[in-house]
């Protein structure tokens, strides 16, 4: 299977939430569900059905997890050293050439991005248009909204 890239911070983030299933969430449910059995006719029993659904879920969210994990490259982004360039991991902060509006991103594998903490993922096309340029060079970004264009500022290995 294709390795796929992640930051430290994103699989530390991966790994908590995992040992969060495994240790607190998946032992609960099972109490849970010995609970709802003690009352009886499972058949019309809906606690029981709802904690085995919720199990099923966590068992699934568990696999999901550990397979991500094992298919992760770990990029540890402060190690990097990529001459100025944008690559993945690298934090870079443009400005629009229309609005003069300035906004940082930081490029991010696709399960830690979010727009709220200012992370993108590496496949979007601000990244793809992005990645490979460096400090002062003009990119040309289609977006839902239409074109954009923006002058990369600072490039950071934070």
């Amino acid at each position: 299977m294709k390795r796929v890239p992640i930051t430290l911070r994103g699989a530390e983030a991966l790994r908590a939430e995992l040992k969060k299933l495994k240790y607190e969430s998946r032992p609960a449910i099972i109490k849970a569900i010995a609970e709802a059995r003690s009352h009886g006719d499972l058949s019309e029993n809906a606690e029981y059905h709802a904690a085995r659904e919720q199990q099923g879920f966590i068992e699934g969210r568990i696999q999901e997890l550990e397979s991500k994990l094992s298919n992760a490259e770990i990029i540890d982004v402060t190690a990097v050293d990529a001459g100025g360039k944008v690559v993945f991991g690298s934090t870079v902060e443009l400005e629009d050439e229309d609005s003069g509006a300035r906004v940082t991103w930081q490029i991010v594998g696709e399960d830690e991005a979010d727009i709220k903490a200012q992370r993108i993922s590496v496949a979007s096309p601000i990244a793809r248009a992005l990645v490979g340029k460096s400090h002062g060079a003009v990119v040309e970004v289609a977006t839902p909204g239409g074109s954009r264009t923006y002058e990369i500022i600072a490039v950071r290995y934070i």
